[in-house]
């Protein structure tokens, strides 16, 4: 074929080929949303402005999310966010590929080179921002970035330890606006301690999904050792104790105001979990575990907007 052949045949193509490097693009973005958990990133978002706008600073909420130093502390929570979802994503490649082989990204969509300088780059970046901030916040992200590797290879394959892990990043993320304010408002650590057995459960319940690519690559997980029957009564006296607490929020809440907090908390998060704790009750198949994560989802997001309607413990 001559040039001008090929010219001709390839010229009115350059409109397509434009399409194509946007399909390109977005075939790439794809799966990197997926290996940093993206929708997961705009929960803890979420999560940071509720408790900034809506628990510690309710009188001025605009102003309080427009500064910089929260603007800091949020990009990097976020960052060392990706980075643990990234090196756990590293370490489990094989685990993956037998429990969620369809959510495969590392050595897939993304070589394990580049997966590992993502996640030193983010976690490094994370780290400096908080140090930058204060010594304290620099001290919990670093902390949080050591938690997380050890978690993706050591800790999540010790029965209740990476459980425990999680459960307190979790409440660290709760706690990092009041960390950085330093209002002593109290209802911001019940909100942390009630993020705490939440994420408990429900990584004890991931566990339980995650029984079979678990066992094969040697992992000492609690429903491994102790079977799926002891694990659920582990995992019933944590949701029991979180029942518990949601009660005495309720109580408080009815009693002594906001009124419409405690109705939500009754509708919206007490009577999901007590319908979570019949079907944990109930669950013996790896489909219904799946169940009960995604209704733990639910229930962390009912809690989490709840704090719209905190008013400031002073």
């Amino acid at each position: 074929m001559s040039s001008a052949s090929f010219s001709s045949t390839a010229s009115p193509a350059g409109p397509a080929g434009s399409d194509d490097d946007s399909a390109g693009h977005s075939l790439l973005l794809r799966p990197i949303a997926q290996l940093i958990r993206l929708p997961n990133l705009l929960i803890m978002l979420l999560c940071l402005v509720l408790v900034r706008a809506g628990l510690l600073r309710p009188a001025t909420p605009l102003a309080t999310l427009f500064d910089l130093r929260f603007g800091l502390l949020v990009l990097a929570t976020l960052c060392i966010g990706a980075a643990g979802y990234i090196i756990n994503d590293y370490y489990d490649v094989k685990i993956d590929a037998i429990n969620r082989p369809g959510r495969l990204v590392v050595g897939r969509a993304v070589r394990r080179r580049r997966a590992m300088l993502a996640h030193l780059l983010l976690s490094g970046l994370g780290v400096g921002i908080g140090g930058l901030l204060s010594p304290l916040l620099g001290v919990v992200t670093l902390g949080s970035a050591v938690l997380l590797w050890g978690y993706s290879v050591r800790f999540k394959r010790v029965a209740l330890v990476g459980n425990l892990s999680i459960a307190t990043l979790t409440a660290a993320l709760v706690l990092l606006p009041e960390l950085q304010l330093r209002t002593t408002n109290s209802s911001v650590w019940a909100y942390a301690l009630a993020a705490f057995l939440l994420t408990v459960v429900r990584e004890i319940v991931k566990d339980v999904e995650d029984m079979r690519g678990d066992a094969q690559h040697d992992c000492r997980t609690l429903p491994i050792v102790w079977g799926v029957a002891r694990t659920k009564w582990v995992t019933g006296f944590f949701l029991g104790c979180l029942l518990l607490l949601v009660l005495g929020a309720i109580g408080e809440a009815l009693l002594h105001g906001p009124v419409l907090l405690g109705v939500w908390l009754l509708v919206l998060v007490l009577v999901p979990l007590l319908a979570l704790l019949r079907l944990l009750w109930r669950a013996d198949r790896r489909r219904h575990f799946a169940k009960l994560s995604t209704w733990c989802k639910g229930i962390m997001l009912a809690g989490v907007l709840s704090m719209l309607l905190v008013e400031v413990i002073g």
